[in-house]
């Protein structure tokens, strides 16, 4: 199978979802993917057996409807399942060797871009494949592809090649111009790290753009973007096998702060 090959969009019936699909349908077309919209129906709760039946025959009719304006030329596949909502998305993912999730966020107002959905965080926290999200996907129009600049941020750990290889992946595809970049704490050696970055750059991704900065990681990656006119931002998330998960304090507030969209590896 190739890159990015099957996308899941998990869908609530909002605007913010539909625009997160609309994301996802770009992206299947782009790379010619098996696309899945996904619903997760939640608990009957107090709800009678005769009432929760019309319920979910009602919501299946919706997701049928759901988006069809936007990916009636494009074949996708229509699901809904039972359960609880991250979980199910996170073992539908498993099931089915998804290879990204797009989901958008849940925040509203002014502080939006500072909250992130419940759901969303902890699909991010326990999923093995790369989630889509950002406040990007909750706007009208969704941000356009293909992307012209794409900014890959890493940590020089041991997952920065599976996050390089990622952002090479979007490269090869889009022939978009790629920055690397890595923030430093205060008073670190800059030049030690911009040799070893640039040495993990010259086993992974031709042509990129690199850049090392002091200062703390998600304001440091979020301005670099802005910079560089960034469409994608490819970050790591961690370790599965983590005792905290995979969602980090560094990739939980580049996602909340980046000023595009964030593929999280």
């Amino acid at each position: 199978m190739g890159f990015l090959s099957r996308i899941l969009a998990p869908v609530e019936f909002s605007e913010r979802c539909e625009r997160a699909a609309r994301y996802a349908r770009s992206l299947a077309e782009c790379f010619e993917s098996e696309l899945t919209i996904l619903h997760v129906l939640a608990s009957p709760g107090d709800l009678d057996e005769e009432s929760y039946r019309k319920l979910v025959s009602h919501l299946e009719r919706r997701l049928h409807e759901f988006g069809s304006s936007e990916v009636s030329r494009f074949p996708v596949r229509r699901l809904a399942v039972k359960g609880d909502v991250s979980r199910k998305i996170v073992q539908y993912s498993q099931d089915e060797r998804i290879d990204l999730i797009v989901m958008p966020t849940r925040g509203f107002g002014p502080y939006r871009r500072f909250i992130l959905g419940s759901n969303t965080a902890k699909v991010l926290h326990d999923a093995d494949c790369a989630v889509c999200t950002g406040v990007h996907l909750d706007e009208a129009p969704a941000p356009g592809l293909p992307p012209e600049s794409i900014l890959c941020a890493v940590d020089l750990g041991p997952q920065s090649r599976t996050v390089l290889a990622f952002a090479c992946g979007l490269q090869r595809r889009f022939a978009a111009r790629v920055t690397v970049a890595h923030a430093v704490s205060a008073g670190s050696l800059e030049p030690a790290a911009r040799k070893e970055l640039e040495q993990l750059v010259c086993e992974t991704v031709l042509g990129a753009d690199l850049l090392v900065e002091a200062g703390d990681p998600a304001q440091v990656i979020s301005e670099a973007a802005g910079r560089t006119g960034a469409n994608i931002l490819v970050i790591g998330r961690g370790s599965a096998s983590g005792s905290f998960g995979r969602l980090r304090t560094n990739a939980y507030a580049m996602i909340r702060q980046s000023p595009c969209p964030v593929f999280s590896v």
